[in-house]
């Protein structure tokens, strides 16, 4: 078993779970990958490379682990995916219940959608935003309805769904895709306006997903599925300021972090990403 350190080289008394108004939640969670696995190391190599984090943010002139963040213990899991997905509503439930803004890093896609769940059941007029290289829109893949390629359709039973940085599906998928909530890699990349447009389309409570893959590989090649094409970091974080700015962000969770032995520099873009959205929602909050 991976040992997980707290997020940050943070004072203690900024981590203590009562005091702490943002909450990190971990979760280990790689048994539906079809491809290179190792996603489940995921959370231990943000936290772990967090820790090299400077924590004034210079474009936001803050220091937003003074909100105070505690990273829980992570929620280790063999269930199969469809108990795994109920286990992270159920442990993110808990959190929202006693107040604090939950951060959930994985880990495979598939645990979104227990947090997405959760925030659904806490909060009204909820959409969820979904960085993504893929459409993930699969009724079934390998089995299961559960499985990381069935993460957006599992999301759209549950709240309306803006998918950004698509740049890969499978036929089928061509079907289910809501135009006017699909903003493909290329549009972002060549129009900038596009960024706009999105969080237009949004409700006013929003949760976001990350899947890591949404950044091209030449800057976050530590994925299970790569794909050429995506986006770099001042496009992604673009749009998330953006968001942070115009909608109230209510819960954000990082994943699919395939960790490198040789090449720690996606760890720490994963770890900064975390930060960074923080510190863009509580300057707004």
């Amino acid at each position: 078993m991976e040992q997980y350190s707290g997020f940050g080289e943070i004072e203690r008394s900024f981590t203590d779970r009562d005091r702490s108004r943002i909450a990190i939640l971990p979760v280990p969670y790689d048994k539906t990958s079809t491809w290179i696995k190792g996603a489940a190391k995921g959370p231990f190599a943000l936290l772990e490379a967090s820790r090299e984090l400077e924590l004034y943010d210079m474009e936001t002139d803050s220091e937003v682990y003074t909100r105070g963040i505690h990273t829980c213990a992570p929620l280790q899991t063999e269930a199969y995916p469809g108990e795994m997905v109920r286990q992270v509503e159920e442990k993110v439930l808990e959190l929202l219940d006693s107040g604090k803004f939950v951060v959930t890093i994985g880990g495979e896609h598939s645990v979104s959608i227990g947090s997405v769940a959760a925030h659904s059941a806490k909060y009204g007029d909820l959409c969820a935003l979904q960085l993504d290289a893929h459409s993930d829109l699969r009724e079934e893949y390998k089995g299961s309805p559960y499985n990381h390629a069935c993460t957006a359709a599992r999301i759209k039973e549950i709240c309306p769904l803006v998918q950004v940085g698509l740049r890969s599906m499978p036929v089928e998928d061509k079907g289910k895709l809501d135009t006017d909530d699909i903003f493909p890699a290329r549009d972002i990349v060549h129009n900038e306006d596009r960024i706009d447009e999105a969080v237009g389309r949004l409700s006013e409570n929003v949760y976001v997903t990350i899947d890591l893959d949404v950044f091209d590989p030449s800057v976050m090649p530590s994925t299970g599925t790569p794909q050429p094409g995506g986006l770099d970091w001042y496009r992604v974080t673009g749009l998330l300021k953006a968001v942070a700015e115009h909608k109230n962000v209510v819960g954000f969770d990082v994943v699919e972090l395939c960790p490198n032995k040789t090449n720690k520099a996606p760890d720490f873009l994963a770890a900064k990403l975390v930060y960074k959205f923080l510190s863009y929602i509580f300057q707004n909050k």
